[in-house]
């Protein structure tokens, strides 16, 4: 459903002569663990936001499957329509994985600031701008694609809503550029707290702080605190200065994973 009206909104936009700003957001591979081929899934769930008692292996398979043939739907009507060379096609995620996913060699998942939980790929189509079959190591957030697509567009934000954002339309169209781009999280859940800055990376769970070399140790087992004390001070005072900028935490917030030990065990 989501990937045909996806395609009318291309169809219509080209029949009009306008630009088009699409953002679509499957939610395969993802509860509820169904595909289109599970008709009477939906009448036997009962917690449809968890799904706590659904899905297996090769249901993720499938799901996958079924959202890249919607996505090749998607750039087969804009190469019909004469607009894959000029329209910027981005893909990538939210977050880290669920229940049936494998982000190998990483660490955690969703509600983790551990590379498994934040870490996400990207890919950018754009023939009229990028270079084809070229590769980027540049850090961004996907606060990121709304400044970059602002900027390919040539539209300034509102001034009363500046963007946190950094453009990447240099680096879309010469990947070999860079940027330092530190990045910042927090995390009600466990105290967590992260800063990757370049190859390093400063990370608190709980009590318990953390330096990682990930561009050497993606799997942050190897922590570096005791070995440089000074990195881990000037990162630690850097979270805290980006903190002090940003609202505060409500402290009614709550915290809910969705699920416990009692549904299944903990990874």
């Amino acid at each position: 459903m989501l990937s045909r009206r996806a395609v009318a909104v291309v169809e219509q936009s080209a029949a009009e002569g306008r630009p088009f700003f699409m953002s679509l957001h499957y939610t395969a591979p993802h509860w509820p663990w169904e595909t289109r081929d599970d008709a009477g899934v939906p009448a036997q769930i009962e917690n449809a936001l968890f799904h706590l008692d659904g899905g297996t292996v090769d249901t993720y398979r499938r799901m996958i499957h079924h959202m890249d043939e919607g996505i090749g739907a998607l750039m087969a009507a804009l190469r019909r329509l004469g607009l894959a060379r000029d329209t910027l096609v981005v893909f990538t995620s939210d977050n880290g994985g669920e229940r049936f996913s494998d982000s190998w060699p990483l660490v955690g998942g969703k509600v983790d600031l551990t590379e498994g939980g934040i870490r996400v790929p990207w890919i950018a189509h754009w023939p009229a701008v990028i270079p084809p079959g070229r590769t980027s190591a540049q850090h961004c957030l996907t606060m990121d694609w709304s400044t970059t697509m602002l900027d390919a567009a040539g539209v300034a934000a509102h001034p009363d809503y500046p963007l946190d954002g950094v453009s990447l339309l240099p680096v879309l169209r010469d990947p070999s550029l860079g940027f330092a781009r530190p990045m910042f999280w927090r995390m009600k859940h466990r105290d967590q707290r992260a800063l990757r800055d370049g190859r390093w990376k400063y990370l608190k769970v709980d009590q318990h702080e953390y330096l990682f070399d990930v561009a050497r140790d993606e799997r942050e087992r190897a922590n570096r605190s005791r070995r440089e004390p000074q990195r881990l001070a000037a990162m630690r005072q850097a979270w805290l200065a980006w903190n002090a900028t940003m609202p505060e935490v409500p402290t009614d917030a709550k915290v809910h994973l969705g699920y416990t030990a009692q549904d299944m065990p903990q990874r």
